[in-house]
């Protein structure tokens, strides 16, 4: 089931495929490894995941922490975990994505999953990323990484490792800023509003005020710190920290805006290798991580209003602990594990100004989920055939502070075959079901005029999936397709218009295909590609709508690469992304038709020695204003209401800049 594939061809976008160490994979999955070095405008780990994975779309937030989908899922539908450890926003409008608690340079590798096809994880029910950060090395080594651009962009970052066969250490800081980036016309995030108020001036109060126009996008700080230590032989002790400081970010087509968003990641483990002959490994981890986000009026006009001026702030946490013991039995590769997990969620509106609680129900009253689940997993081969299959149990809880609490039990199975026909050529199929119960804001969530817009009743979501794809890798090419089709049981959607009880449980289908790979002219030249199509529809259109399209799912897109190698490690890139139109679209649920685009970027890494790389680049050479993000109602956006306009966000303009890496 294994494949040793190189970056270039498992992307569309591989910018440096020379110096990616190539890795084992999984064919039900995609790692990318490198991921800094795939980073134009932020050390935003969506920007490059949407830019190297056919199968994932970015969400534009803001200047930074926008969120992903994977094969048009998002939210709880896929799974993000870093280190062992999963991890959850706190915002109900997704201003702190859990993608956004990690930064681009702090990590290793991602292995993206698409489709049920990880019983590991809870609610692994469409997909997922599987985030492996940097480890500390024995010896003195670091990176120093500095980072310039358009718009004030700044980063400095450095990382420091160093130990022997006994303790390593690993200490990586990071610092970012950015004002507002311009879109393709040239305006900043405030001015997009302003725009959108002029056709809508009763939204005068939304405008950022004067003081705060001109305000910085974003400020980002972040500290990781490792501690490896070798206990006994083949027994280790892992302990790692990260923690997140974002201030005052900008979310131009909300209501509110980010006055910081704070995280922290944390992990005990315990390994211990080699036990018996056939009692492979036994890991026990303890996790915890935590956010601390207040999304607040306090910038907006709306704030000189002391009724409009409101803070909802939100915390969350999340705390588990996973045995997993694994056995090599006759061939196989056998993992046996515990699961159990703790999530707590809390909200409370109040006066920015004076501090004091409105006189509303809570936003979220301490709701708390728990869960508790054995897996297992089995990896074979017979002859030509490569079979992993999985299968987990949840049982699981949830419960708030005056509302129902709901009880939920799912069995997740699924089983993934590939055929080699020899070494180049591959053919595979999965086929694969998981469930995701209701989070607490699809239960419980109730607004700042007091309506429950929470639906305490949900089902949870069962995902029966079949995946089909071919592969073959020669001298000469490579490529890769796969085609998936999706139904969606009890699937959770919100509907426009309704104020109490929004969301609903639908039956939907979603289907598509994405291709990659890689054509080598020359031994210096080489072509790169790759290019998604997603199709989603509800069984009916919901009570008193007639719209049958499933929302968030994106056009078809493509990318195409030329690259060309020179001297030693250096690389020079032209890209040009593409998207048709998007106009199969949930109109009556707040989607918008959105025209095509097509931009171009241009981006050379030069090595200036074996330890020192500069990179430059320019993104959007011809300054294309356009969108890649529709405005569904499961965000709340800036919208004159019933059937009028929603505000879209704008991608940015050209973008220049340039990065130097020190490696020592």
């Amino acid at each position: 089931m294994h494949k040793i594939v190189s970056l270039s061809f498992l992307t569309t976008l591989a910018l440096y495929s020379n110096e990616i160490e190539l890795n084992k994979i999984n064919v039900e999955s995609t790692l990318l490894s490198d991921v800094s070095q795939n980073i134009a405008i932020t050390a935003d780990l969506a920007d490059a995941l949407t830019h190297n994975i056919p199968s994932i779309d970015m969400n534009r937030r803001s200047g930074i922490a926008n969120d992903i989908y994977i094969r048009g899922q998002k939210r709880d539908n896929i799974s993000i975990e870093v280190d062992g450890t999963k991890v959850y926003g706190a915002c109900v409008n997704r201003m702190d994505p859990p993608v956004s608690h990690i930064l681009a340079s702090q990590i290793d590798e991602v292995e993206v999953i698409e489709g049920p096809y990880d019983v590991e994880v809870f609610g692994t029910m469409s997909g997922g990323l599987k985030i492996k950060t940097k480890k500390p090395k024995k010896g003195t080594n670091g990176e120093l990484n500095l980072g310039l651009g358009s718009w004030g962009y700044k980063k400095l970052g450095a990382t420091f490792s160093g130990g022997n066969d006994k303790v390593r250490l690993l200490l990586s800081l990071s610092t970012e800023s950015s004002n507002q980036y311009k879109d393709g016309d040239g305006n900043t995030i405030s001015q997009q509003i302003d725009n959108f108020i002029l056709k809508n001036p009763r939204l005068a109060g939304t405008a950022y005020k004067d003081e705060y126009k001109d305000m910085k996008a974003y400020e980002k700080k972040s500290v990781m710190l490792k501690a490896y230590v070798s206990t006994l032989e083949d027994q280790e002790l892992r302990l790692s920290i990260t923690t997140n400081k974002s201030d005052n970010v900008l979310y131009g087509n909300s209501k509110m805006d980010a006055i910081y968003d704070d995280s922290n990641i944390y992990s005990l483990e315990y390994n211990i290798n080699n036990i018996t002959d056939n009692y492979k490994n036994i890991n026990l981890q303890y996790y915890y991580s935590n956010v601390d986000h207040p999304m607040s009026t306090q910038f907006r006009i709306s704030s000189n209003d002391p009724d409009m001026d409101k803070t909802n702030h939100l915390t969350t946490s999340m705390q588990g602990l996973k045995l997993k013991n694994q056995f090599s039995i006759n061939s196989s590769l056998i993992t046996i594990g515990l699961d159990g997990s703790q999530r707590e969620w809390d909200g409370n509106y109040y006066n920015t100004t004076t501090g004091v609680s409105l006189n509303t129900p809570k936003s979220i009253d301490n709701s708390q989920t728990d869960n508790l689940a054995v897996f297992a997993k089995l990896k074979n081969s017979f002859d030509a055939f490569d079979i992993s299959t999985g299968l987990r149990y949840d049982s699981s809880k949830v419960t708030h502070a005056t509302l129902k609490s709901n009880d939920y039990h799912a069995l997740n199975a699924n089983i993934f075959t590939t055929y080699n026909f020899n070494e180049e050529n591959k053919l595979f199929f999965g086929f694969g079901q998981s469930s995701r119960i209701p989070d607490a804001r699809e239960l419980y969530f109730t607004g700042s005029g007091g309506n429950l817009q929470g639906t305490p009743n949900l089902k949870q979501t069962t995902n029966k999936e079949i995946d089909l794809g071919y592969e073959t890798n020669n001298e000469l090419f490579s490529f890769k397709i796969k085609t998936f089709y999706s139904s969606l049981k009890d699937y959770i959607y919100i509907k426009k218009g309704v104020a109490v009880n929004a969301f609903e449980n639908i039956d939907a289908n979603l289907y598509g295909a994405e291709i990659g790979g890689s054509l080598y002219a020359t031994d210096d030249i080489n072509f790169d590609f790759g290019a998604s199509y997603k199709r989603g529809t509800k069984s009916e259109a919901l009570s008193t709508q007639t719209d049958k399209d499933l929302a968030d799912i994106a056009p078809l897109r493509a990318n195409l690469a030329l690259n060309y190698d020179y001297m030693n490690n250096s690389t020079a890139t032209v890209e040009i992304q593409a998207s048709d139109r998007w106009d199969t679209v949930d109109e009556d649920n707040g989607e918008q038709v959105l025209a095509g685009w097509a931009i171009v970027n241009l981006k050379m890494k030069h090595a200036l020695n074996k330890k020192a790389n500069l990179t430059l680049g320019l993104t959007n050479l011809l300054n294309k204003t356009y969108a890649q993000s529709n405005t569904y109602v499961d965000l709340t956006l800036l919208t004159t209401g019933g059937s009028g306009d929603i505000m879209l966000m704008n991608e940015p303009g050209r973008y220049i800049y340039t990065n130097l890496d020190i490696k020592f």
